[in-house]
């Protein structure tokens, strides 16, 4: 099927969904046809777009061929030529949005990001990866809801996860898997002698019922205890923390930013569902021999993904190869935005370029 033929049946698929909302009544139905509208609003603005240039290209060259002045044939020329040339540049967009979809680029995520090698510096740095995140989700029109903090009394994180919902998060993120390096003189050093450390980071798609079922009364053990850290004198009083143990994995998840013990049950549950539906997805890909590895890496924690230098005031990211000398911009969290966007665009590139040599 030819890319005309491809966008017609996607444009025919549209005008059905709306045909079909029009009619609905089923509040289920509404949902289902309102999701799958959404997918395709894109791809049908750029291929009307496409049309659009399309029918102007036809009357160009019609112009073209009936112009009585050699003035008039120039003018017609050049126009063409900025036509086929905007042509070329829709076709490519409508190619990225017609390549298949991971089924979770439109969830939620759960953000983990732990202190790796390095020690004190190690917990400040996944500390300052933690804000930098908050920021550019902040940025980004995104909410960012804590779901636990383990800090290490100083201004260091050992471990903080977040749940953070908005558009296309985990399309934007998924990439930001794997361990960040930093490289400068920490706080606790007194030769003025550079350290590097590393924090690991883990965004993991938000999965509901439907995707990632539990049969909670026999599969998830549950223990609470009095929540430590910020929260006041409340926290002590009360068994408001929770801790979940999956039985069938042995995965332990805990909770005890809020004052409810019921809201702390339900963020756990949220951040143990990601994990088992992150696990079940990575078997599921791991079956796939013949899957391709993107050049954007695997994801894999273990895999080094970024340097931030900060005595040199640049980020590295090894995948891409692609450095910046915006690290405070980075830390801020906008600055993030370069290396997602340059991250996606590569690997709507290496899609591409297999499907060409398919």
């Amino acid at each position: 099927m030819n890319l005309e033929a491809k966008l017609s049946a996607v444009l025919d698929r549209y005008s059905e969904i709306t045909d079909a909302l029009n009619k609905a009544t089923d509040g289920d139905t509404i949902v289902k046809l309102s999701k799958e509208q959404s997918q395709l609003e894109d791809l049908v603005q750029v291929g009307k777009q496409w049309q659009r240039v399309c029918r102007e290209i036809a009357q160009a060259q019609e112009l073209i061929a009936s112009a009585d002045s050699q003035e008039m044939k120039d003018l017609a020329q050049e126009e063409l030529l900025a036509q086929q040339a905007q042509k070329t540049e829709l076709e490519n967009k409508i190619k990225v949005l017609l390549l298949p979809k991971d089924s979770a680029d439109d969830k939620n995520v759960i953000l983990e990001v732990r202190a790796g090698t390095g020690g004190e510096e190690a917990a400040l740095f996944a500390a300052e990866l933690f804000r930098m995140y908050e920021r550019y989700a902040n940025f980004k029109g995104w909410t960012f809801e804590i779901i636990s903090l383990c800090d290490t009394g100083i201004g260091g994180y050992k471990e903080a996860v977040a749940h953070i919902c908005g558009r296309s998060v985990y399309a934007t993120l998924k990439f930001e898997s794997g361990v960040h390096r930093v490289q400068r003189v920490p706080v606790t050093e007194t030769n003025g002698r550079v350290h590097t450390s590393a924090a690991t980071v883990a965004v993991l798609p938000e999965a509901d019922e439907i995707d990632m079922p539990i049969d909670i009364e026999k599969e998830i053990k549950m223990d609470t205890y009095h929540s430590s850290g910020a929260g006041g004198q409340h926290v002590n009083k009360t068994n408001s923390a929770v801790r979940l143990t999956h039985i069938p994995t042995g995965i332990v998840v805990e909770c005890q930013e809020e004052r409810s013990q019921f809201k702390n049950k339900d963020k756990a549950l949220a951040r143990l569902r990601a994990q088992l539906y992150e696990r079940q997805r990575n078997a599921i890909e791991s079956q796939q021999s013949a899957q391709r590895k993107s050049l954007v890496g695997s994801g894999d924690r273990s895999e080094r993904i970024r340097t931030y230098n900060f005595p040199q005031g640049r980020v590295t990211d090894h995948r891409i190869n692609l450095t910046l000398y915006q690290i405070n911009d980075v830390m801020e969290g906008p600055g993030l935005e370069a290396f997602t966007k340059a991250l996606i665009t590569e690997d709507e590139l290496s899609k591409l370029a297999e499907l060409e040599n398919a």
